[in-house]
């Protein structure tokens, strides 16, 4: 009898950095070895530190099916790509009003993401929220300019977290600090040793760019722990996980999966520790290391076992 899974049953995948092309598209092998995938009973998740509406703008036209998964916003939000909610994870108020008392120099480059969907599953204005304009233009202009309608401006940010007449309103999914790589890890170091447990931090590096994205989420979420509630609903285990990814962030849910494969364009650092781990390194995401990793299990020649 065998005890392990012969192929992966669910296939993890980040996006940016690994499905998508630097042009912001699914190329067409890309896509193809999905489908392979999915003609041989895999569940396709795309895990990714987007929001769900804002992974939807790529994904759309991406060739997805309406029954797969769409794990956003770095574990804590789970929706199938028809927008049926899976589940969804929110920041205690008493959390992220204490986490507005720790901002200090870095309030400028704060973020909160607030799940926040229209009835076709578009992004609504208030999705974001922030303080400061000018220092996230400089830092993440692209991503501000394509936000635009769905950023509100409010200060004092605390007061982003009240309704009507005062009382508490929406509790946010995430929140984001953005900035230089040394300022990013100032402020990594600074929440580390206050936050008792009460956020999981996660960082995205861009070092080409001298960018760094510190995603601070409800305590104990991440691309990992969503992955093993999604694994639980399907009757699996981490032992039927392959997962795909570039970048920091997807430690949590490279190092659950049985078969974890890195992208030849993760940070140098990172490359280092996967070959340490054995784990196989694929050619950069723009030129389709996603199809190549899935080829190790699911190549061009195989027959559908449906």
């Amino acid at each position: 009898m065998k005890t392990h899974a012969a192929v992966p049953r669910m296939i993890a995948i980040d996006m940016d950095g690994t499905l998508v092309h630097p042009g912001g598209t699914v190329s067409d092998a890309n896509q193809a070895s999905l489908q392979r995938a999915r003609e041989n009973g895999a569940r396709i998740v795309i895990a990714t530190g987007r929001r769900h509406s804002y992974a939807m703008k790529v994904l759309r036209t991406a060739g997805m099916q309406q029954d797969d998964i769409v794990l956003s916003s770095n574990g804590t939000v789970a929706r199938t790509i028809s927008g049926d909610l899976i589940f969804r994870d929110t920041m205690p108020l008493s959390t992220a009003e204490w986490l507005c008392t720790q901002l200090g120099e870095y309030r400028n480059a704060f973020v909160f993401t607030f799940d926040k969907l229209g009835p076709h599953g578009e992004d609504m204005p208030g999705a974001l929220v922030l303080e400061e304009l000018d220092e996230l233009h400089g830092s993440i202009g692209k991503w501000m300019e394509a936000n635009a309608p769905f950023i509100r401006r409010i200060v004092p940010i605390e007061d982003a977290l009240l309704g009507e007449n005062g009382q508490p309103g929406q509790l946010p999914i995430q929140a984001m600090l953005c900035g230089s790589m040394d300022r990013m890890e100032r402020a990594m170091a600074e929440l580390a040793t206050t936050h008792d447990d009460r956020v999981s931090l996660h960082r995205t590096e861009y070092p080409g760019r001298d960018l760094c994205i510190v995603d601070i989420l409800p305590r104990g979420c991440s691309k990992g722990s969503g992955l093993r509630r999604l694994l639980a609903l399907e009757g699996m285990t981490p032992d039927h996980l392959m997962a795909i990814g570039d970048n920091w962030n997807d430690m949590p849910m490279l190092e659950l999966a049985r078969w974890p494969a890195l992208m030849g364009n993760a940070p140098e650092t990172l490359r280092e520790l996967a070959t340490q781990q054995g784990w196989p390194i694929t050619c950069s995401h723009d030129l389709d290391g996603v199809s190549e990793a899935m080829a190790l299990h699911f190549p061009v020649s195989v027959l559908s076992a449906r």
